[in-house]
């Protein structure tokens, strides 16, 4: 078995802004696990600053070619796998995403399933990044145009009332029942002042808030989510959550009204079936979102979430971001994520 690896700085056409900052690109690498005969990819997608862990591209990499050379000589020992398993989701979604494209004969197939073969379609939101509010009103009407049906907002980053002024002209042309708004925090407001946000958001029937306050803070989330008037979702909250008693001990304690899995950042997706797994038996419904990723990962997470009857709109409609993305069959269309098969 070889193994190798292929770095892409993944330009953004417009810088993507978020609460920690503004994106002008994002590091990937893909990874190729090849038998002799077939080459299958993954990639190994991180958001620095944001994956824990991701420190600098040098040591980054010098993890990437360790983990190479144990799947090349097969001897990647227990303790070497427990690590990689918990410590480093992204290069464990990069090795499952990369096996699993070997395994169906590096077709760019990783579930053989309806999606994979051109036959489903996953619904999805609108995605709205921050800015001025000049350019956050032209992104959603493109997206209106574009036929979504679910938009998602990011704030936190520009004045509040400015936002809020966004959200109740787009709300005064559509009702609840015509669009679906979400609105993502990304930890942006405090244990102080994140209620009156809510109550703010509440008044426009907003249908979720992601992650109002920064994640670690478990009892003051804990008691949002019991008297918050916007259903509330976990995200950030969920790194560096590794063993299946962590993962029930926090859904038990906080009890969200959401979870959102990016499997690069949740665990892998073997990591990820965990999260739904618990969060399902705990009656706590789910959406999957990409970590940015580039059309490789997009599609090995869309196939992934299409293993699941999960009729919610998930976060995959990233894949037109960037200046220097792979080509892709994927194609975002109405509202749906869907492969375009000839």
């Amino acid at each position: 078995m070889n193994c190798w690896v292929e770095f892409i700085d993944l330009q953004f056409i417009r810088p993507a802004g978020t609460s920690r900052g503004i994106l002008h690109s994002k590091p990937s690498w893909i990874l190729h696990i090849s038998d002799g005969e077939h080459t299958g990819k993954g990639e190994i997608s991180v958001i620095p600053g944001l994956s824990p862990e991701y420190k600098d591209r040098e040591s980054f990499e010098e993890k990437i070619r360790e983990v190479c050379a144990c799947l090349e000589q097969r001897s990647m020992n227990k303790k070497q796998r427990l690590e990689l398993w918990e410590a480093y989701p992204s290069i464990r979604f990069g090795v499952e995403t990369a096996l699993l494209d070997l395994k169906h004969g590096g077709r760019g197939v990783y579930f053989d399933n309806a999606f994979a073969r051109g036959e489903k379609k996953i619904p999805i939101n609108g995605l709205v990044w921050m800015g001025t509010a000049e350019f956050m009103q032209e992104q959603i009407e493109q997206k209106l145009k574009d036929g979504f049906s679910t938009i998602k907002m990011k704030i936190g980053a520009i004045d509040l009332e400015r936002e809020l002024s966004i959200l109740r002209s787009i709300r005064k042309r559509y009702s609840t029942n015509e669009l679906t708004l979400r609105v993502d925090a990304n930890g942006a407001f405090t244990r102080e002042n994140a209620m009156p946000v809510l109550e703010a958001l509440a008044e426009l029937g907003i249908h979720s808030i992601e992650q109002p306050i920064a994640a670690g803070q478990i009892e003051a989330m804990r008691d949002l989510c019991k008297n918050t008037p916007v259903p509330i979702a976990l995200d950030e909250e969920l790194i560096g959550i590794y063993s299946l008693q962590e993962k029930e001990i926090l859904l038990e304690t906080i009890r969200p009204h959401y979870i959102i899995l990016k499997p690069s950042l949740h665990g892998g997706i073997s990591g990820t079936k965990e999260w739904i797994r618990i969060a399902e038996e705990k009656s706590i419904p789910w959406w999957m979102t990409s970590a940015l990723e580039s059309n490789i990962g997009l599609n090995a997470i869309c196939q992934f979430t299409a293993e699941y009857e999960n009729n919610l709109p998930q976060g995959l409609g990233t894949g037109s971001l960037y200046k220097n993305n792979f080509q892709s069959e994927l194609v975002v269309e109405k509202g749906a994520i869907y492969l375009k098969k000839d």
